[in-house]
């Protein structure tokens, strides 16, 4: 009997769930009890679901014990269709955001749990916590997570500028401040922000405050929150990868868990951040969940080293991405760093075989990329697509075609799978298909290409943006006209003075623009 009341209680923890599920019959007298909540609508059978699933517990758990509190909620559209249809749920997952009981927008946020957390603290209570207390400030700052605080004495610019930074910044960062005499004491600041890192990722190597000493500029204040306050060697995640853009940027992958495994993290932390404190401000350095970014992994040419017990590592610079190949250790990291800085380093390109013969429609590929789009002394119309992509195989026709009509002008029409290949850091390809415009004297600033998708578009856009003009269509886009003469030389009186001789074999006149085509005698 208490074996089976065991098994009983094991199986209650196991099912415990912080997410909160309602139905048809209890959603909108559940749904008014709290002040603000995130609801997943979903389908048991949905793949994004499931992979939500855990992001969404871990958020659930993390954000019930905020102050205030938000709740997450899910529900099953497949049994509970008429909440489901009342809120116009038409794919799955689909997210709301509740206040008082009522929609109040659609969640447009992260969709893992650290981003979730940040995104929904940012939805309640003001953007900036009171400390009115020493014990609100020590439990403010013995948190897990790494908080701003701003001690203000007396009214100040600064102050209000941290308002503002707290107003707009408040789904990325926690912030709280503070005009208490004993708190300031206490802390040893007057009129100061300082950023408190969370105690796991205290080390000998560093100091676990970050001061701002800037002006009241928010923007000086912003940037010192996204790139001054991670440390010399910090953890990077999904949810705080926009503050690790610095280049370049040396990531060691490996079991980073702070929550189970604290001293396994820090034991490889510690030996990279032995290697970063001699490369401060020149090179910068992060650690990353190999689980979490394993996808990067693959990208960066690691996933043959994946399960490696040791971490592995890879380079990400503006000209590409670097795998280290030795084994991990400070000799190793600090001589791959070495010769990163002195580029030496072989960077890793995901490639398709170079085609063998091209058409009229040119084929890039990771490994003659350069040669074909960036070398080349021509303006470039390129297609980044994916095969699956139904736009894609709806344009393949017509780009062909565009590629055949313009085979004898001064510009590459070419096509790149995004999918197969390293797309150059240079070009954002966040869907497909997606077409850049490169002049040929600017071929570091390729242009989107925003026209239409007919071969009469492209044909204007170029003939309108060409360095040089094409040879066979004015300005506008219209085809020229061309008269053929006979093989026969004759004179053009200029002012009546000045005499030009031609000398024309099977040349061309445009009759449009007055002139010779290029080629004449």
């Amino acid at each position: 009997m208490l074996k089976l009341i065991s098994l009983v209680l094991l199986v209650g923890v196991a099912l415990a769930s912080d997410v909160l599920e309602f139905t048809d019959s209890n959603f909108d007298s559940s749904i008014g009890d709290h002040e603000v909540a995130l609801v997943e609508f979903y389908a048991p059978w949905c793949g994004h679901c499931k992979r939500l699933a855990p992001e969404y517990e871990k958020a659930a758990s993390k954000l019930k014990t905020n102050d205030p509190p938000v709740a997450l909620v899910k529900v099953d559209c497949t049994a509970e269709k008429s909440t489901c249809d009342r809120f116009s749920v038409s794919g799955f997952p689909t997210l709301k955001i509740f206040r008082n009981g009522q929609v109040a927008q659609d969640y447009d946020g992260p969709r893992e749990a650290e981003g979730i957390v940040k995104y929904m603290r940012g939805q309640v209570g003001p953007s900036a916590k009171e400390l009115k207390t020493v014990a609100d400030f020590e439990k403010f700052i013995a948190s897990d997570e790494t908080g701003v605080v701003g001690f203000f004495e007396v009214e100040s610019k600064l102050k209000d500028s941290f308002f503002k930074v707290a107003d707009t910044e408040r789904d990325r960062f926690r912030f709280g401040w503070s005009n208490n005499a004993e708190v300031l004491k206490k802390a040893g600041y007057t009129d100061d922000i300082i950023v408190y890192v969370p105690s796991k990722l205290h080390n000998k190597f560093e100091a676990g405050t970050f001061k701002y000493d800037g002006n009241y500029d928010t923007d000086k204040i912003k940037n010192f929150l996204v790139h001054d306050t991670v440390g010399m060697a910090g953890v990077r995640t999904q949810g705080n990868a926009f503050q690790f853009e610095r280049k370049p940027l040396v990531v060691v992958y490996y079991n980073v868990d702070y929550v189970k495994d604290p001293k396994g993290s820090n034991y490889w932390r510690n030996r990279v951040l032995k290697v970063a404190q001699d490369y401060k401000r020149k090179v910068y350095f992060a650690v990353s969940n190999k689980e979490e970014f394993a996808q990067e992994i693959e990208q960066n040419g690691l996933s043959d080293r994946k399960d490696s017990d040791k971490p592995i590592v890879a380079a990400l610079t503006k000209d590409g991405k670097f795998p280290m190949n030795a084994e991990f250790s400070i000799p190793n990291l600090k001589q791959f760093v070495e010769d990163l800085l002195a580029g030496s380093v072989e960077p890793y390109m995901k490639s398709e075989p170079v085609p063998e013969e091209q058409g009229d429609l040119k084929v890039a590929v990771g490994k003659n990329f350069k040669e074909l789009i960036t070398d080349a002394d021509k303006d470039v119309l390129i297609e980044f697509y994916a095969p699956w992509c139904g736009h894609c195989k709806s344009l393949a026709p017509k780009y062909e075609e565009l590629a055949t009509k313009l085979a004898g002008e001064d510009v590459v029409i070419a096509k790149m799978d995004a999918t197969a290949n390293d797309v150059p850091p240079m070009f954002d390809v966040r869907g497909f298909p997606t077409l850049y415009w490169i002049p040929k004297n600017a071929k570091d600033s390729p242009v989107p290409y925003q026209g239409g998708r007919e071969v009469k578009d492209f044909i204007k856009y170029i003939a309108q943006h060409s360095t040089d003009g094409l040879k066979g269509y004015s300005r506008d886009g219209k085809k020229q006209k061309k008269t053929e003469f006979g093989p026969e030389a004759f004179t053009v009186v200029l002012d009546g003075n000045a005499r030009v001789n031609f000398d024309v074999s099977a040349s061309q006149f445009d009759y449009a623009n007055s002139h010779l085509i290029p080629g004449a005698s």
